[in-house]
């Protein structure tokens, strides 16, 4: 298939791209480069690469045609990234995926799948992994945004009916991610021997996903999903963040300590208790259950780390 990537020059989006080119599908990534990009070189040789916004939507149109499918993860990311920005992060989601619907429907491509997030679930006190039935609660201008395009495939596949997948992804994690992101935050502090930071006192909870799976399950979904669904993407356990301080400092074998700290005014948006997530539905829909425990993803990640280290 001819397949469009928005935003693939990214973490998850480079290893979706990875994946999809080793099933032999055509794919064309569109992407800002406003952190990099973490595409292969390998992959660079074998794909279509345009530097540009989902804003825009006439390059929306063109890139999309003749397009079998477009896997949507362009956003803005990061807790401070999205404090900062808090109208640019939802004009990207809002704007950007009434480009990629309506290039979908003037292109005549009958699937989507979109990149949504477990924040949408909100800041809830959760006592069991959550499914796609548990009532919503978004409080970030991300996360509202992020239900908002929910919503709006859902009425795009009940007005012209194509086929939508949001995918709620859970903490994804693993080699290539930046360190707007805990685990790499973690991993650099632990190999440069300064304090490991943990806001509060590290017993907020979260479901870390390798991205192997994260990247597997999504295109499982994609090719076994039927009409407009909602899934959740999760390895289903809760890990408490100062539980997760040390355990990198365990697998890099650093002297690094544990540092608590008070979270930042812009920070408390973001803050939540606990959460843990129900992939279930997933498991139902594609026959695939998430397989990589969080001791052998840190591992994988650390070993990844390793060999890309520039030690400043």
């Amino acid at each position: 298939m001819r397949i469009v990537v928005t935003g693939g020059a990214g973490f998850i989006g480079s290893h979706l791209v990875d994946k999809l080119l080793a099933r032999g599908h055509e794919v064309i990534v569109i992407d800002r480069f406003l952190r990099g990009n973490k595409l292969t070189k390998e992959a660079i040789r074998h794909i279509r690469l345009v530097e540009g916004d989902v804003r825009d939507g006439q390059l929306v149109r063109e890139i999309t045609r003749e397009a079998d499918l477009i896997f949507h993860l362009a956003a803005y990311l990061g807790v401070d990234i999205v404090a900062d920005h808090p109208l640019e992060t939802m004009e990207t989601e809002a704007i950007g995926m009434k480009n990629i619907a309506n290039a979908a429907v003037i292109n005549g491509i009958d699937r989507i799948v979109y990149a949504s997030t477990s924040g949408v679930y909100g800041k809830a006190a959760i006592e069991m992994a959550v499914d796609e039935d548990f009532q919503v609660a978004p409080n970030s201008s991300y996360a509202i945004a992020k239900r908002y395009n929910e919503i709006y495939l859902q009425s795009l596949f009940k007005e012209k009916q194509i086929q939508c997948f949001s995918l709620r992804y859970f903490n994804v994690y693993g080699p290539r991610q930046d360190t707007r992101m805990v685990l790499p935050r973690f991993f650099k502090q632990a190999m440069e021997g300064t304090p490991l930071t943990v806001f509060g006192q590290g017993l907020q909870t979260r479901d870390f996903t390798y991205i192997d799976d994260v990247v597997e399950a999504s295109i499982r979904v994609s090719e076994a999903g039927k009409g407009c669904e909602i899934v959740n993407i999760a390895r289903g356990e809760d890990i408490p963040i100062a539980e997760l301080a040390k355990t990198v400092i365990a697998v890099t074998g650093s002297t690094s300590q544990v540092h608590f700290l008070e979270p930042p005014p812009g920070r408390y948006d973001f803050e939540v208790q606990r959460r843990c997530g129900s992939s279930e539905k997933m498991t139902r829909m594609t026959g695939y259950a998430l397989e990589t425990p969080l001791h052998v993803g840190l591992k994988h990640t650390f070993e990844y780390i390793k060999e890309h280290w520039i030690h400043t």
